[in-house]
């Protein structure tokens, strides 16, 4: 499980010590100093008539998201980017009436061949 927090040292600092009060906890890497990918995954139900799929498909594809699911009344997008990009869509899809979202929220690895070194024990 992978969580993205924003804050000053304090703050990370405090979040890594809750988290390693959870059993199920093994590690916990603080990969803000490391060049980073980091992306946000949404699915999403929206209304849309025949009238209105070429428009919502054309979108999607601007987004480069895909369509997982077509219905009668509606189609259920998948879309995986930045979390403003994500957002951007989000807007994009209200006038057709959302009507259902699901978003795993940001998860990130770091690039290349470095892998995050977890903290000292004790620190």
């Amino acid at each position: 499980m992978t969580f993205v927090v924003h804050g000053d040292d304090a703050v990370l600092d405090q979040v890594r010590k809750q988290l390693d009060k959870i059993v199920t906890v093994v590690r916990v890497d603080d990969i803000s100093s490391e060049n980073f990918v980091e992306r946000d995954l949404m699915l999403v139900k929206v209304t849309a008539t025949a009238g209105q799929r070429p428009e919502i498909f054309q979108l999607a594809e601007s987004f480069r998201g895909r369509v997982v699911d077509i219905q009668h009344e509606n189609v259920m997008i998948e879309i995986s980017g930045t979390e403003g990009k994500v957002e951007a869509f989000i807007e994009l899809m209200r006038p057709y009436g959302i009507l259902e979202l699901a978003r795993t929220g940001r998860i990130a690895l770091v690039r290349g061949d470095a892998k995050p070194i977890a903290p000292e024990e004790g620190t």
